[in-house]
């Protein structure tokens, strides 16, 4: 129990403020009396989309047909997600109606518009935006497109009610500036140069988190010293992934090629954008990001401490090579403990008598059912958190496939959004039932 008073009660908006740093707080007990004045009984619902344009393969991510319901057993890559398994529902046999065309469906993953190859083709609202344009004015952000290697003005998740494109901000330095730095531009170049040095955030704020632990209980110090660590732990990360920019790089005779980056930059950008999605969720930031992993357009990567052979896109069209196969599996199961460690981490966030994972809907799929042949049916699609009923694996026909968009009505309505049908949804997500309100 907070030590703070209902009087002295802190606000959600409580910001710790420092030379050119404003630092949101997590949610806190102390804050609880705020929230009962402004008239709202449950901190907020958030929803976080992921698609990994290359999907995954198939016969390793899907649960067997007949392993259905919630004594199914968990495939080779959900076994690095079992911590979690009555956290996350994993679906089979879903699809987006009328989206073909291989590749360019990675744009309609959030809107499922029909034919995205087609000439003249218009895209639609995308479910953030459309959650955003709803629910957006309550947060510093109304919404974050992220991307990882994203083939800029051509790639996206975001995209507006009139069917244009949200770029992709793919530097994790950035967003976490956006979030957290502000002031004049002397005294934003002042704590850049700060971090650049090592000198946390923290250090800025120091004598105002120390007043701070002076009026609050003890759960809610622990609860602060875990999110101000998180925040230490994901500086010194980003002040590592940056420091191939800042190297000069050598000048030669010879043609230009299509470098990659550092080798091990895609799954260490993955990392880092899951850490700007928790840190925008934790903060209330904002309540609504999308996230584009553009396999197609990155090179040879590291995954689990080897560099494969081959680009990424290369490795996909694997036409059944035993060598492509295993490399692919690395970058795949990569993916998992990735996602298994976003798990974790929401999950050790608390909200009130809820963790940060109860609170957030995460959507990780892709367009992608085979990107070998490029076919978009069965999608490889797992959905977490949020307050529902989880830990199952719902089986639809793999040949006759559910419309995933259904899914997207029950995301809608999980935020208190009155609507019974998105795309070409035909209601909401058959199976998936919601927790108590």
């Amino acid at each position: 129990m907070s030590s703070v008073s209902s009087k002295n009660a802190l606000s959600r908006r409580h910001i710790l403020r420092g030379a050119g740093v404003a630092l949101a707080l997590p949610f806190l007990d102390a804050m609880t009396p705020a929230f009962a004045r402004a008239a709202t009984t449950q901190v907020p619902r958030r929803f976080f989309g992921i698609c990994n344009n290359l999907g995954l393969l198939p016969d390793k991510f899907f649960p067997a047909q007949d392993s259905a319901g919630s004594g199914y057993k968990l495939s080779p890559y959900l076994e690095h997600l079992a911590d979690f398994r009555d956290d996350f529902t994993v679906f089979s046999g879903v699809m987006h109606p009328d989206v073909d065309a291989g590749h360019p469906a990675d744009n309609v993953f959030l809107t499922a518009a029909p034919h995205p190859g087609n000439g003249g083709f218009r895209n639609s609202i995308s479910l953030d935006q459309y959650a955003a344009e709803r629910l957006g004015n309550q947060t510093r952000f109304p919404s974050l497109t992220l991307g990882v290697n994203v083939s800029q003005g051509q790639r996206s998740l975001s995209w507006t009610r009139g069917g244009v494109l949200i770029p992709s901000e793919e530097k994790a330095s950035v967003v976490f500036k956006k979030m957290f730095i502000t002031g004049t531009k002397e005294e934003t170049q002042e704590q850049t140069r700060r971090l650049a040095l090592g000198q946390s955030i923290m250090d800025t704020v120091a004598d105002q988190t120390k007043s701070l632990e002076k009026n609050i209980g003890p759960s809610d110090r622990a609860r602060l010293d875990q999110y101000m660590t998180g925040v230490r732990d994901l500086e010194q990360r980003l002040a590592s992934a940056s420091e191939w920019e800042q190297k000069p790089k050598p000048v030669v005779a010879e043609p230009t090629p299509i470098d990659p980056a550092d080798p091990k930059a895609y799954m260490d950008k993955v990392r880092l954008m899951y850490d700007m999605a928790r840190l925008a969720f934790e903060t209330d930031s904002s309540r609504f990001v999308a996230l584009l992993l553009d396999g197609v357009n990155s090179p040879a990567i590291t995954a689990d401490g080897q560099p494969t052979d081959d680009g990424y896109h290369n490795l996909s069209h694997h036409g059944k090579n035993a060598k492509k196969l295993a490399q692919l599996e690395r970058i795949d199961r990569e993916h998992m403990k990735l996602l298994a460690k976003l798990f974790g981490d929401l999950k050790q966030c608390r909200e009130g008598n809820e963790s940060l994972l109860d609170r957030t809907m995460i959507l990780y799929g892709s367009n992608m059912g085979n990107a070998d042949t490029h076919v978009t049916t069965n999608l490889p699609t797992l959905f977490a958190g949020g307050g529902f009923r989880h830990g199952q694996h719902l089986a639809f026909d793999r040949e006759r496939n559910y419309p995933l968009p259904n899914l997207f009505v029950s995301v809608l309505q999980r935020l208190g959004i009155e609507q019974d049908r998105f795309a070409t949804s035909t209601g909401t997500m058959s199976g998936l039932e919601p927790l108590s309100a």
